[in-house]
């Protein structure tokens, strides 16, 4: 019996608050025990009584765990119908706020990381992906648009190549290091080149200013992947161009040793119900195999709907 499969699994004050807190942020073991401030051991029984209920899910990145709410099937429409009763509960309210300093402080190690190696950034992305040419891959197939937005633009090497596609370009990154490299580099062209700082999850853009968007071996950095998306979704128009680039999953774990990934790649399908989720229709997908077993996946799509 599922009803009494799911309320068995929510008859427990700890549960509840775990629950709560991973409708909205999706966290490792050891961030919930700082969370709900109670031991491992603790938490990761509760983990699992709510992951058997098919209440909960648990993705492996490499030799991590991360938690976050079902979101499709029985379950989840379970946890839709009682979700409101967490949210009257004031109670829970100091998890919540517990778990968005946590994710606070990601995004600041993150900035961190960039702002320590933006003046090797862009030798330490050939080391990734040698002498593949990324920037003409991107741009095989672009056409000409009013607007072009390099979100995640670092150092600015994409810029460019943008402005032999738009009549206006903005680049946009979160790391201030990065975004001084960038200007250093158009100085001399700052009229064409608009540098913005600001989060990927949180453009610095209006509803439909761009006409044409690129992600770059970004995606693999933001602590939810979807949102990004659906950034890309308001800021670009309907028939808006959108290009993203990232690897395939993998298991190096190098890039997140050493590069700071926080993700080791995502598979076609995730990318493809997020682009649909926000208006995206898929025009082409071009694979590029990479050196240390990695393969580039590159999407061209349109923004459909609004």
């Amino acid at each position: 019996m599922n009803a009494l499969k799911y309320f068995k699994a929510l008859s427990d004050e700890t549960r509840i608050r775990l629950l709560n807190v991973l409708l909205r942020h999706e966290l490792k073991v050891g961030e919930l025990v700082s969370v709900l401030e109670m031991g491992q051991s603790r938490i990761s029984r509760h983990l699992k009584i709510l992951a058997d209920a098919g209440l909960v899910e648990n993705v492996r990145e490499g030799v991590w765990g991360f938690y976050h709410a079902s979101r499709r099937g029985r379950g989840r429409g379970f946890i839709d119908a009682v979700r409101y009763l967490f949210e009257e509960d004031a109670a829970y309210a100091v998890d919540i706020a517990r778990a968005e300093q946590m994710i606070e402080a990601r995004k600041s190690h993150t900035v961190r990381f960039f702002d320590h190696i933006a003046p090797r950034w862009d030798l330490f992305k050939g080391e990734i992906i040698g002498d593949f040419d990324l920037n003409r891959a991107i741009f095989n197939n672009a056409g000409s648009y009013s607007v072009g937005v390099d979100l995640g633009c670092g150092t600015g090497d994409l810029l460019e190549l943008m402005r032999r596609h738009a009549d206006k370009v903005i680049g946009v990154d979160s790391s201030p290091r990065m975004l001084e490299e960038a200007r250093k580099r158009f100085k001399e062209t700052r009229d064409a080149i608009e540098i913005r700082l600001g989060e990927i999850e949180h453009l610095p853009l209006s509803d439909g200013e761009a006409e044409f968007a690129v992600v770059s071996l970004v995606l693999q950095y933001l602590a939810k992947p979807e949102a990004a998306i659906a950034e890309v979704g308001r800021i670009l128009r309907k028939g808006g161009h959108f290009i993203l680039a990232d690897f395939e999953k993998h298991n190096q774990r190098l890039l997140r040793e050493q590069y700071g990934a926080r993700w080791l790649g995502f598979s076609r399908a995730e990318v493809e119900t997020w682009l649909t989720a926000n208006g995206f229709e898929l025009q082409k997908l071009d694979l590029y195999q990479l050196k240390k077993g990695l393969q580039l996946n590159v999407y061209y799509a349109t923004k459909t709907k609004n």
